[in-house]
């Protein structure tokens, strides 16, 4: 777990991470997948240091006209490919993709 605020907890088996080298050993580590739920400072932070195999995405067809960025300045260009989509009746795509490396250059594939 990773928090600004809080520094203990009375859940079973939870350890707080420090910093980054904290969270790229236990990237290395035997264990579940990290998960990121809610915190667009910690997935920037993984971003910028090439830490995110997956992505899980929701796009909601709403323009708000300000916001926080997804991809900010920093963040290493890496090739993702989809391996799910899918569109909900509300028009939420919702759409996942696995790293592929480095990034290649191309045309959009249009069909």
């Amino acid at each position: 777990m990773m928090s600004r605020t809080v520094k203990k907890s009375t859940w079973k088996n939870t350890v707080f991470l420090q910093d980054l080298e904290d969270i790229k050993t236990l990237k290395t580590s035997n264990g579940p997948n990290i998960q990121v739920w809610g915190s667009s400072q910690l997935i920037q932070l993984l971003l910028e240091n090439g830490l995110v195999d997956e992505l899980h995405l929701r796009v909601f067809p709403v323009i708000l006209g300000e916001g926080k960025k997804l991809f900010k300045d920093g963040t290493i260009a890496t090739a993702f490919t989809l391996t799910e989509s899918k569109v909900t009746s509300k028009g939420v795509i919702i759409a996942y993709y696995q790293r592929a490396g480095g990034v290649r250059t191309g045309t959009i594939g249009v069909e």
